[in-house]
């Protein structure tokens, strides 16, 4: 690892003002288990880290009638065990549980979470191997080589490294909406327009300005919150990355007939993916195994499967049937 030099605002002010006069690649530092590893592999060198893990004002829940409103600071672990969220929104709460260890959810942050890297090996295996996201121009391993773990949808002719995260699969569900502030003012961005694809430029991951802070997560409150799942399939139960996943939200008017649905996958996109498709073919609907399953056969009709990883088509077909049982479940409790 790099020297660096290292600062630790007290207020969200100080913490703009910090960025104002930041040397250009200054990293802000939240929980620290993303960018200490990428720092580690030389793969970020930022000559300074702003430190806002601390700041007592980033480190909120609020569970309103309206809204819920998760600080950036918030732990994952904190948001995952909040009575309110596990009991009327399970989906949000699953999505960071089944995320990480139980250590690193203590420590990591909802904010950081979002904007977390790529576990693509060959971004993170150093300069043995060609990668357009670390090392632009040089070429995409992935793209003819060994790509079971990387995306199916998103992809372009510069990049097809898969969106690691979870917690955003469940946010973009519902909704989302996050809030950064910087040295230009405050703005809110849709998270469905948070991330962005690789198409020429695999560097740039996210809308958001070097000197922009998250402060907040907002989710409008749903009555799908309660009938929601989010169910994640991979290689083995814990500590590992999604191979398949679907968020899911649903209710039903009082004839059984579905009149809500979200649908939003993981682990098989470039970016959190919502498969609004999927989802039209259900309103109106009842829910029948039959159903569940044609839903995850149109949120996976315009797969575009590599060498190794077309099994995971049908593996993501059925990822959504199921959550879609299991939120159905839950909905009509």
């Amino acid at each position: 690892m790099r020297a660096f030099t290292y600062v630790a605002p007290k207020t969200v002010d100080a913490t703009v003002d910090a960025l104002r006069t930041a040397q250009p690649g200054t990293k802000i530092l939240a929980g620290g288990t993303t960018l200490y590893d990428l720092m580690k592999l030389d793969i970020e060198t930022p000559p300074a880290v702003i430190d806002v893990h601390r700041l007592a004002e980033l480190n909120t829940i609020d569970v309103g009638e309206r809204e819920l409103v998760f600080g950036s600071g918030a732990r994952m672990a904190g948001v995952a065990n909040h009575p309110a969220i596990k009991a009327d929104y399970p989906g949000l709460s699953e999505s960071l549980w089944r995320a990480a260890s139980q250590q690193l959810r203590n420590m990591a942050t909802v904010g950081g979470n979002l904007l977390q890297r790529t576990r693509c090996a060959y971004f993170r295996g150093g300069s043995e191997f060609p990668c357009n996201k670390r090392d632009p121009g040089s070429g995409c391993a992935a793209i003819g080589g060994h790509d079971r773990g990387h995306a199916l949808f998103g992809g372009s002719d510069s990049c097809i490294a898969t969106y690691a995260g979870d917690f955003a699969i469940a946010l973009i569900a519902f909704d989302a909406i996050v809030d950064v502030i910087g040295p230009n003012g405050q703005r809110s961005v849709p998270l469905a327009e948070l991330h962005v694809e690789p198409g020429d430029d695999p560097t740039r991951e996210h809308v958001l300005a070097p000197d922009e802070l998250i402060v907040r997560i907002r989710v409008p409150a749903t009555p799908a919150g309660r009938g929601s799942t989010y169910l994640k399939i991979r290689d083995r139960e814990s500590y590992a990355f999604a191979l398949a996943s679907a968020a899911v939200g649903l209710t039903f008017d009082g004839d059984g007939v579905v009149n809500e649905c979200r649908i939003a996958l993981g682990g098989v996109a470039t970016r959190p993916w919502r498969a609004a498709d999927a989802e039209q073919t259900l309103l109106g609907q009842r829910l029948t195994p039959q159903t569940a399953r044609h839903a995850g056969e149109v949120a996976f009709a315009a797969a575009r499967p590599g060498t190794h990883n077309e099994f995971r088509v049908e593996l993501g077909i059925r990822t959504v049937a199921d959550a879609l049982r299991t939120a159905g479940e839950r909905a009509t409790r």
